[in-house]
């Protein structure tokens, strides 16, 4: 291609004032895919200084936040890394900024009651997509490349060496190269292009010994209203996640356990208006086949701003198992198959004669809306991809993996944790098969049993190439991916790969060269959630606040509760000082230590003095007077890790980076 047609075609695509020199061609970061994952860890990059290319199949960044979900999938309502924050509070300042605080708008924006499943925190598409390309745009060192898709990866010596991008309606081709690449896609089209081994489909009950792998029948419980029942460690206090409605029971016969290469089902999430000033009804669509709607009677929604909702139904079971390996052509096909599916039942329901005229009227309250993808005929622009390929990482992330551990209060501790799950392990169904006893094939949600789980730095990596990062399409089984695979998740792990990757190109690394420990210091002192507590407010500027995060991965507590204003026993200082001299010799196994600190705190004991606890750690650092207050668990923590800070050359624990003055 000529320079003049890469500079046009650049331009094209190009967004933003302040964007790199679009003849650019090499980057320190490239990122494939502007899913929320994608734009989280592209703009963490350039805030900590690279350069980076920001790829996009479509025009319009954002994925599901900006087609159709219309909702957080979160049962967290606190903070929990800074560019998921900003974007939240960017939605909710956008609601009440136009509407003003008292509004049914910025109501609806906010977290709902916890008694409640719904409403937690609804968003227009159009909105979602305004704060998100404000985001994208305040990132000089940002350039932005849209309607593309890889198509060709030089790799060699265990290194990605370029990458070729398609135009994707044009063909025009371009050839970028980078340090870092990042598969940022709901669909892993960069690794399955760089040959890195993935997965597609169930895995056998047996491979990781999970009890809902393979082919399953499961029975849903709880359904009949909208307050919360599960689990009960969050609907009776002891867990601080809002609950949900329903819950997976028994698992009925007839479920094998085999594996296959069967995925969740997708659907688009149409996005629907009872305001009949911005109401749009549906027309009959070219390949609408009555028969496959007789028995529908409602497609009705709603609770979003400005009398929107996200309709969650015509899903295609079994139909989308070609999309994940498929190309373009054919995942298109299948996205209009499941586009003129939503759109045939909204017609049938809307106008059928089969329907009673009081129904079919009431049906007709719900529309597409006017102001939302106008330039593509009121409807999503992408299918809602649940599940595609998976990357075979450096760890599998497990249904084990979110479950509590044997002994433990919470779920298995990993000393390389850079984010959290929190949503209950979900999966929609994965054929259009019954069970013979009852259940949908592969549609389980562990909402009862599921707890915050711990997201190793090694789901990112691929075993075969040490400079490609994959913090969507992650290295996770089937059963457990259903706690990653939500955007708020996404959006966590998709900063942290940001984090990495600056942390490498300033080291001269790869991201598998990057020891996990430096990452792990720096997202803790930069209020990155790395382990979920219940009663640790990552909005706080408490001095112990990173200290908590960072020992929540190494084992120094049991459970979800830090207690960090209590005062510290004897027994469990002399567990965690152990556990100190050994993290620093390299030398400790983090589920031994919380065994350890198990036993140390049902064992009792007296409270001890800031000098006693001094004496349990190094000479060097016993002060030479001590005082006769006791010492909260909290300083100690936070000494602690002051002193690895200062032996690693770290500066002191920060209070979490401001936002930019033009973010407020």
């Amino acid at each position: 291609m000529r320079v003049p047609a890469i500079i046009a075609f650049l331009l094209a695509a190009f967004t933003g004032a302040a964007h790199s020199d679009p003849e650019e061609k090499a980057y320190d970061l490239v990122v494939i895919g502007g899913t929320p994952g994608g734009v989280a860890c592209a703009v963490r990059a350039a805030r900590e200084g690279l350069r980076v290319l920001l790829v996009n199949h479509t025009a319009h960044l954002g994925g599901m936040l900006t087609n159709g979900l219309g909702v957080w999938d979160t049962l967290y309502d606190g903070r929990r890394s800074p560019i998921y924050d900003e974007l939240h509070q960017g939605i909710l300042d956008f609601y009440r900024d136009t509407y003003g605080a008292d509004s049914p708008q910025y109501q609806a924006a906010l977290p709902g009651p916890r008694t409640e499943s719904s409403p937690r925190g609804y968003f227009e598409p159009h909105v979602a997509e305004l704060i998100v390309e404000r985001l994208v745009a305040r990132e000089p060192r940002i350039t932005v490349l849209r309607n593309c898709d890889p198509v060709a990866v030089e790799r060699a010596d265990r290194l990605i060496h370029a990458v070729t991008l398609r135009e994707f309606k044009g063909g025009q081709t371009l050839h970028v190269t980078a340090s870092i690449y990042a598969d940022a896609t709901y669909e892993g089209d960069l690794m399955a292009e760089a040959k890195t081994p993935y997965r597609v489909g169930r895995e056998a009950r047996a491979e990781f010994d999970e009890p809902h792998a393979g082919v399953v029948f499961a029975e849903d419980v709880g359904n009949e209203n909208a307050l919360v029942k599960y689990p009960r460690d969050a609907v009776e206090g002891r867990l601080n996640l809002r609950g949900f409605r329903i819950t997976t029971g028994r698992i009925f016969p007839g479920g094998t356990g085999e594996g296959d290469h069967a995925v969740q089902a997708y659907n688009f999430r149409i996005c629907l208006t009872s305001d009949p000033a911005n109401r749009i009804l549906p027309e009959r669509p070219a390949n609408y086949r009555r028969e496959d709607f007789l028995g529908k009677k409602t497609a009705a929604t709603g609770g979003a701003p400005n009398g929107k909702g996200s309709w969650n139904e015509g899903k295609l079971p079994g139909q989308n198992q070609a999309y994940p390996n498929g190309d373009w052509a054919t995942r298109e096909a299948i996205a209009q198959r499941h586009l003129d599916y939503s759109l045939g039942w909204l017609y049938f329901v809307q106008n059928d004669e089969s329907l009673p005229a009081e129904l079919r009227e009431r049906n007709r309250r719900f529309g597409l809306p006017k102001d939302e993808f106008a330039d593509h005929g009121h409807v999503p622009y992408e299918l809602y991809v649940r599940e595609a390929r998976r990357l075979v990482g450096r760890f599998v992330f497990t249904e084990h993996d979110a479950l509590p551990a044997p002994g433990l209060g919470r779920a298995p501790i990993h000393d390389d944790s850079i984010a959290i799950t929190e949503w209950p392990m979900d999966s929609h169904e994965c054929t259009d098969r019954h069970g013979p006893k009852g259940g949908l094939d592969g549609k389980v949600l562990l909402t009862e049993e599921t707890r915050p789980g711990q997201v190793p730095y090694r789901c990112l990596l691929a075993a075969d190439l040490d400079n490609l990062l994959v913090p969507v399409c992650l290295s996770a089984t089937h059963v457990g991916w259903g706690a990653i695979r939500l955007e708020p998740t996404w959006m966590h792990i998709g900063e942290s790969a940001g984090f990495a990757a600056a942390l490498a190109v300033k080291r001269h690394q790869t991201p598998s060269q990057l020891d996990s420990d430096v990452l792990l210091r720096t997202l803790a002192r930069e209020h990155v959630m790395i382990s979920f507590f219940n009663d640790v407010d990552l909005a706080s500027n408490e001095p112990w606040i990173p200290a908590v995060e960072y020992f929540g991965t190494k084992g120094f507590f049991v459970d979800y509760n830090a207690r960090m204003s209590e005062a510290l026993k004897e027994s469990t200082a002399k567990v965690w000082a152990d556990g100190l001299a050994k993290l620093r010799k390299d030398e400790f196994d983090p589920s031994q230590l919380a065994f350890a600190v198990a036993a140390a705190e049902t064992s009792g004991g007296r409270e001890i003095t800031a000098g006693q606890f001094a004496t349990l750690l190094a000479p060097e650092e016993r002060p030479p007077i001590d005082s006769p207050a006791t010492i909260s668990r909290g300083v100690a923590l936070h000494r602690m890790f002051s002193k690895i800070l200062r032996n690693s050359g770290d500066s002191e624990p920060s209070k979490g980076r401001p936002k930019p003055d033009d973010a407020k």
